[in-house]
């Protein structure tokens, strides 16, 4: 059966269904109240369904049919707005759809805020999120995978990306609560390179910070595998003190007043130089950038 109704006949429907009158929808639509019964006629015969029961001298009311049909319809009415409202964000020059990816260990509660902004500002713009190790991030990028990361600075970083700085992140020394460094008011490096180092770092770079302190160094690409491997007791480590106050990990680290603390982690913003960024994904990064800031 080919559609022959249109969009008017369907907002006539759920008019009148929500107002239970023909002649105060003719009214408001400035039309003669016969135009709107034959338009709702007519698409109950396109629909092959009686959409009302008509009674004289009676309020229209939904048949069994009509009432199930009504929230299709409103949802088809619906998903005009969104198309109006995507075509006319496309001719402002404003992004259909913003993929950013993220480092797995970034700070949650910020990320949540900007997003929560973003959806305010750009209600129709699809979003995409991806967390990743930190190398993966920016191949994302580089494969175009992704149009805008958020990262800790390491030393290299693929040519075709454009870096900028948006914040920083405090690193503390941690070991398990049942390492030996658990009980010690304070540790000198002497006495931190009696044991295990556990290092962030990735294939290709290395963090700030990340430099041995002791010369026997295990080293992988999450914060969150350091993270399991100091409640394992397998040695001590540099940690995001985001990480360290997670629930999972609050009662199973100890945070130790050391000789050296490595600098803070800086926090970028990261994304293709040959690529410009549209105005959603700049709101975006000015509005990170800001609720990171907001918890220093």
């Amino acid at each position: 059966m080919s559609v022959q109704w249109d969009l008017e006949q369907m907002r006539l429907f759920v008019s009148v269904a929500e107002q239970r009158s023909f002649s105060a929808v003719a009214r408001e639509q400035r039309k003669a109240q016969s135009a709107v019964s034959n338009a709702i006629a007519m698409l109950e015969a396109d629909l092959g369904v009686s959409l009302f029961e008509r009674s004289s001298g009676r309020q229209p009311r939904l048949t069994e049919a009509g009432s199930v049909l009504l929230e299709e319809a409103r949802e088809v009415l619906r998903q005009c707005e969104r198309l109006n409202g995507r075509a006319l964000s496309l001719t402002r020059g404003e992004e259909a759809c913003l993929r950013l990816a993220q480092d797995e260990a970034m700070l949650f509660q910020p990320v949540l805020d900007s997003l929560e902004a973003l959806a305010g500002r750009y209600p129709l713009l699809e979003v995409q999120l991806s967390s990743a190790a930190q190398g993966d991030v920016a191949r994302k990028l580089v494969e175009r995978k992704a149009d805008l990361g958020l990262l800790f600075y390491h030393d290299q970083i693929p040519e075709a990306l454009e870096r900028r700085v948006v914040g920083s992140v405090e690193m503390v020394t941690v070991c398990g609560v049942n390492h030996p460094l658990a009980k010690e008011k304070y540790v000198d490096c002497q006495r931190l390179a009696q044991f295990r180092q556990l290092l962030m770092s990735t294939q290709t770079s290395v963090y700030p910070g990340s430099e041995a302190a002791s010369p026997l160094v295990w080293r992988a690409d999450s914060f969150y595998v350091l993270a399991e491997w100091l409640m394992s007791g397998l040695g001590w480590a540099w940690l995001p003190r985001h990480i360290v106050q997670y629930p999972t990990y609050q009662q199973q680290m100890v945070e130790l007043d050391s000789e050296w603390t490595p600098p803070a982690l800086v926090v970028e913003l990261v994304w293709r130089r040959d690529e410009h960024l549209g105005p959603a994904a700049r709101f975006l990064a000015k509005r990170f950038a800001e609720c990171l800031q907001a918890i220093d």
